[in-house]
């Protein structure tokens, strides 16, 4: 009720004299009127005054007051009648049913929640004026999708029983887009350059699907701030954007907006002084400052300086330290100089780690990743690993470590590590295609932290036309407290060589069961040790070249081997689909042991590493090398365990398989050798630059496989590509595509061979689409 018709009312209530008693009254009894929803208790219990109780002006005036403030009656009288108080209310009506109709730019359920923090909710009383703001909440909706002509109609339809039908008819209207943005006030940069810093910008070929060409408020906030780091990174310390306006055309369909910038002079660094009590060897600070006298002014170097000084006294203890940077500007000279202040703080301990947010997963499989330990000094570098690891387990939706100080004392510090859980189970039945082995079936039932113990059991079959694949796997990750881990794997592979028509004909069919232990060494490298036995069928063909054919008229078409592998990896990645900087290294071994029918050895080794260029662009460099060989009595490896080089996934642009020796009929054998190198940069796709599920590369691939034999036309081995030559090595360069879709990631390139030779097999275009690659 407004403030006017309060007025009004208690005037009326203070000059009807059947209102009021002339003198106080002791009440007889007290009667409710005109309630249909609302319980009589509930009028009942907002009356200052009771029967037996005396009953003055005040009170009433007290009565009516209480009753209009509680928003449920529109309009409240009160009587007396011969010691009798009657209170007579006429009650708002409730809200039954709130539809939405012309709804296409949002879901009516998210529409209705921001209703509903207005305060306009089914089974509320209506307010009228809750009404209007909850048409300006939905406006502020639309507007902030660019839908600046979007109208908005309220309607009241009465019900029974005191109720109303609450509808909004919503006409949306088309998006406006911005059609122009104009920078003024720039020298030192060209309009076009600084543009780029942009998330908004107008309509291109992609922004019907990144939304970029509409006008948000948050987005061009965000944007200024971005031009500002632009020119402060780039020496411009006086740098200041002067205004921004934003206008929108007549017909609300085009938002134009112009931004006015002073770019002062540019800025270099003269001289970088460590002051205060840094209770570290100043010697070991000054390897911490990248701002260097003499170079171009970059507040970005300065951020990552005062960081980096901040984290080593933290690694000390020093939780709450804090260092400033204090400018002194020549502005004759164009120069500054900074002193960069540190103050320590108290050193403090780790009181208590608490754990919260697990509602599944135990305390101890939380615990055990925490690298900082109770009642140890405070360790900036093991909250920060611990962090990293936590989010590592792949169990939890966000990790949020907290260090409130303890109350009451001045140097301790509790670590609050908050969790919150994802499911980890998982039932995935796909379907996926690829270049090479066309329509690919899988299925899969896993579960990565069964009854909350961090453990990890999975079921998986894959159908393909070449590879086929049923397997069972458990996993303890702490099968030992140090983090020794314990696994288990039955599996069936079965390859079909035949149905590559580039590659020679042969299947094999293969049943293994293994157990493997993992030891990490540190929190980056590890190490893996594990023995399998393996029983392998083989079948070949009136067309399997001699080699094959060779190999199982000396070893028999089923063998088995005891297998035993290892390995060392090194991942130090920042991300396992888009890493933009860091290293992955491994180096792995399997053998054929004395144990089985075979006895063999391979040998891998990988190096993978990230280079941040710029905040956009990344340089990805990757070397491969393979070498395998018979020992003791057996001199040969297994055909079928040969490496094989070319394809989506090594020398991209030459058919999968074919690089290196071939057979009578020209058919890739693979080899004993292989060496396989990448150059790639990375880099977003244009127009999509935010977008954290796609990006572009350009790459450069060469590698090959070589074998102790090549068939000549008489099906005898000619010895060529007998040992590695850079002569035989292969190069391709192209362009290619990475999109995480909601199917699983995809994979495209476009590649042109460069260095193609005769009876190599080509194939400039190659996609792997679905979660088997």
């Amino acid at each position: 009720m407004t403030l006017d018709r309060l007025t009004l009312a208690l005037a009326v209530v203070f000059t009807a004299p059947s209102v009021f008693a002339a003198e106080p009254f002791v009440v007889k009894d007290i009667r409710v009127e005109g309630i249909q929803r609302t319980e009589a208790g509930t009028v009942f219990s907002y009356l200052p005054v009771k029967v037996g109780e005396e009953m003055t002006d005040e009170k009433t005036a007290a009565a009516i007051k209480a009753l209009y403030a509680t928003g449920f009656f529109k309009d409240v009288r009160v009587e007396a009648r011969d010691g009798v108080v009657i209170v007579t209310v006429e009650e708002r009506p409730s809200i039954a049913k709130i539809t939405l109709t012309g709804i296409k730019e949002f879901s009516e359920d998210d529409l209705k929640k921001g209703l509903k923090e207005t305060g306009l909710a089914e089974g509320r009383v209506l307010d009228r004026s809750l009404l209007d703001k909850a048409e300006q909440e939905l406006q502020r909706q639309y507007f902030n999708r660019g839908k600046y002509a979007v109208e908005i109609k309220s309607t009241l339809t009465p019900l029974e029983r005191n109720r109303v039908a609450v509808q909004f008819d919503v006409v949306e209207g088309s998006s406006a887009k911005i059609r122009q943005i104009n920078i003024v006030g720039n020298h030192a940069f060209k309009e076009k350059e600084l543009l780029k810093q942009f998330t908004s910008t107008t309509p291109g070929w992609l922004t019907w699907y990144s939304k970029n060409d509409q006008y948000s408020k948050s987005r061009l906030a965000g944007d200024i701030e971005t031009l500002r780091s632009f020119y402060l990174n780039r020496g411009y310390l006086e740098f200041n954007v002067d205004s921004t306006q934003v206008s929108i055309s007549p017909d609300k369909q085009g938002i134009y907006i112009t931004v006015n910038v002073t770019e002062g002079p540019q800025y270099r660094v003269s001289d970088v002084k460590l002051a205060g009590q840094m209770l570290v060897p100043e010697a070991e600070l000054k390897k911490l400052i990248t701002v260097k006298p003499g170079e171009i002014f970059a507040r970005d170097r300065l951020t990552e300086t005062t960081k980096a000084i901040s984290d080593r006294l933290g690694n000390d203890g020093y939780a709450f330290a804090n260092v400033n940077a204090v400018p002194d500007l020549d502005k004759d000279k164009h120069t500054v100089a900074f002193t960069l202040f540190v103050d320590p703080g108290r050193r403090v301990y780790v009181n208590r780690i608490n754990v919260s947010g697990n509602t599944k997963t135990r305390d101890e499989v939380v615990r055990r990743e925490v690298r900082q330990m109770e009642g140890a000094y405070y360790d900036a570098g093991k909250i920060n690993l611990s962090r990293d690891r936590l989010n590592r387990l792949g169990y939890f939706n966000e990790v949020n470590i907290e260090t409130p100080a303890v109350q009451g004392t001045t140097d301790q510090v509790d670590v609050n590590v908050g969790v919150t859980e994802k499911s980890t189970g998982s039932i995935m039945v796909g379907a996926g295609f690829s270049s090479s082995e066309g329509l690919v079936l899988s299925g899969s039932v896993s579960q990565n932290n069964v009854f909350g113990t961090g453990n990890r059991l999975s079921a998986q079959i894959n159908s393909g036309s070449v590879n086929t694949v049923y397997s069972l796997s458990y996993t303890n990750p702490y099968y030992t407290i140090n983090g020794v881990s314990l696994g288990y794997d039955l599996y069936r592979r079965d390859v079909d060589a035949t149905s590559l028509s580039d590659v020679s004909p042969y299947k094999t069919s293969t049943y293994g069961a293994g157990a493997r232990f993992g030891l990490p060494i540190n929190e980056r490298d590890f190490i893996s040790l594990g023995l399998t036995y393996e029983q392998t069928s083989i079948t070949t063909y009136s067309n399997s070249p001699v080699q094959y054919t060779t190999f199982v008229r000396d070893f028999g078409s089923d063998n088995d081997t005891l297998r035993l592998d290892s390995s060392w990896a090194r991942d130090t990645r920042n991300s396992y689909l888009f890493p933009t900087k860091g290293l992955m290294q491994r180096a792995a071994a399997e053998v054929g042991t004395p144990g089985g029918s075979l006895r063999y050895y391979k040998l891998t080794l990988q190096h993978q590493q990230y280079f941040p260029l710029s905040k956009s662009f990344t340089l990805m460099l990757n070397g491969e090398l393979g070498y395998g060989e018979g020992y003791g009595s057996h001199t040969t490896l297994p055909f079928y365990k040969n490496f094989y080089a070319g394809g989506n996934s090594s020398v991209r642009g030459f058919k999968t398989g074919t690089l290196g020796p071939k057979d009578i009929n020209g058919d890739a054998l693979g080899g004993n050798e292989r060496v396989v190198g990448n150059v790639e940069l990375y880099f977003p796709l244009p127009g999509l630059k935010d977008d954290q599920s796609l990006r572009m590369s350009a790459f450069v691939d060469t590698g090959a496989t070589f074998g102790p034999y090549n068939a000549n036309a008489s099906g005898a081995y000619d010895g060529k590509y007998s040992t590695f030559s850079f002569n035989d090595l292969r190069y391709s360069a192209g362009i290619a595509v990475l999109w995480v879709s909601p199917l699983g990631p995809l994979k495209f390139s476009l590649a042109q061979p460069l260095s193609k030779k005769t009876g190599d097999k080509t194939e400039i275009f190659q996609f792997t689409l679905g979660n088997t690659f």
